[in-house]
């Protein structure tokens, strides 16, 4: 089987084991990225209010929405830059960088005095945290999700590769128990002046465990396959080149799971706001999506070990696409907590289920030359223009068409998209390739 979709050459016997604190490793950065996601979309009003002090608090809070936006902007750059590093000087090095610089901008971000302590300078230091953030967030994905693939044995790279979505998954939920835990133990005005830092320090606590842990982990790329001559920057071209198709599928794939992703996590703003549902069934809609995720996302990679990663692309997102319409029809008619629980449950789980399969596939796919740098990239740009504006598009569609389906109607067009790239990937897992070459 040729190298270049990575199946043989590549480990074989020699593979490093995959552990339990490699796997912790390699996903704790992208826990980390979701964990402030949801903390600073908790406290958006809050932080606002610190860095943005305007009369009009629609004002403050649409600046404060547009710092952490800013940080997507230099996600794709810094998929690229540490993408490429990860695939020339290896993937723990670009982990480790990757890491402490998303460590330490969180940590500047909490710590940066208000405006009306230090003036300007406030959202001038927010503004920037935000963009070396995202600058360290778009070299994350790549090189932790190479570094899953390649640490694995072959016939669990799935299972592997699974946790990167199920980590996201798990960090979301923490990040909501502890804006939750915050809002009880801690009074109003104490909740409004520093709550929001407290939340982002409890993030940054991880820093020194996730810097010693990744800064020991055993490589997956050596020097004999990398280096900076002249002939390997033409092979990583000549690679590019050639896997142009399979990196085009892979944009309309990650936009498609993107747009679901984020319209699943404005969730808790439409049953409140569109759905007008009590705060506490608002809220639990987070909890019980990302809870499905997670068992999604596990079995969704053992699964694809198992029964191809074609198979649990394909089936999985037609599903969604026939379900997703009545599912939104039973919660917007009943508007009754098991109708909003079980249909939100049921619309994360089977949304779950083929991008997992895929990580992998795409993963498998492309050259190990260019892995880490290709999927960073991918992902970033994906993330950036559908993600950055998901749940803007969102709001807009509910706004003018009055129609509280508008969600669906959006996620209706992002699976088909999805699904049709899915048919047009190639099946890469080692267990189906034996079985179609014996």
């Amino acid at each position: 089987m040729r190298d270049s979709i990575g199946i043989k050459g590549e480990f074989g016997e020699a593979s490093p084991a995959l552990s339990l604190r490699s796997l912790f490793a390699a996903t704790l950065g992208n826990m980390l990225e979701f964990y402030d996601f949801i903390t600073f979309s908790f406290f958006a009003i809050h932080i606002g209010r610190a860095f943005f002090p305007f009369e009009s608090h629609y004002a403050s809070l649409m600046l404060s929405l547009a710092t952490f936006g800013a940080g997507f902007i230099t996600r794709p750059i810094g998929a690229l830059v540490i993408g490429s590093y990860s695939d020339r000087a290896g993937r723990r090095p670009a982990m480790v960088l990757s890491f402490a610089m998303m460590g330490g901008a969180i940590i500047v971000l909490a710590l940066t005095p208000p405006y009306d302590t230090i003036g300007i300078a406030a959202p001038m230091l927010a503004i920037a945290a935000r963009l070396v953030q995202g600058f360290s967030l778009g070299g994350e994905v790549g090189p932790t999700t190479a570094y899953l693939l390649e640490a694995a044995p072959m016939s669990r790279r799935g299972l592997a590769v699974a946790w990167q979505p199920a980590s996201q998954q798990i960090a979301a939920t923490v990040g909501s128990l502890v804006g939750l835990i915050l809002s009880i133990v801690m009074a109003p005005e104490a909740l409004k002046a520093y709550g929001w830092r407290i939340a982002f320090l409890i993030g940054a606590l991880t820093l020194p465990l996730g810097l010693w842990i990744r800064g020991n982990l055993p490589e997956t790329i050596h020097l004999h396959e990398t280096g900076q001559s002249a002939a390997r920057h033409q092979d990583r071209r000549r690679a590019v080149q050639a896997n142009i198709r399979v990196m085009a599928l892979g944009l309309l794939i990650v936009a498609s799971g993107t747009i679901i992703t984020y319209v699943t996590q404005y969730m808790t703003t439409y049953a409140e706001n569109t759905l007008h549902v009590a705060p506490h069934l608002a809220f639990a809609t987070t909890v019980i999506a990302n809870a499905a995720g997670i068992v999604a996302a596990l079995c969704g990679g053992w699964l694809a070990d198992h029964l191809g990663r074609r198979a649990m692309m394909i089936w999985p997102q037609f599903v969604a696409l026939v379900m997703t319409l009545p599912i939104f029809l039973w919660i917007v008619e009943a508007r009754s907590a098991a109708a909003l629980l079980i249909g939100l449950g049921i619309l994360s789980l089977i949304n779950t289920l083929p991008y997992t399969a895929f990580y992998a596939a795409f993963a498998e796919t492309l050259p190990k030359n260019i892995r880490g740098s290709a999927f960073a990239t991918i992902y970033a740009l994906a993330v950036t223009s559908f993600g950055g504006t998901a749940q803007l598009v969102v709001t807009w569609l509910i706004h003018v068409t009055d129609n509280a389906l508008a969600p669906a109607w959006y996620m209706l067009l992002a699976t088909f998209a999805g699904l049709v790239a899915m048919m047009m990937m190639r099946e890469t897992a080692p267990r189906k390739l034996r079985v179609m070459g014996s």
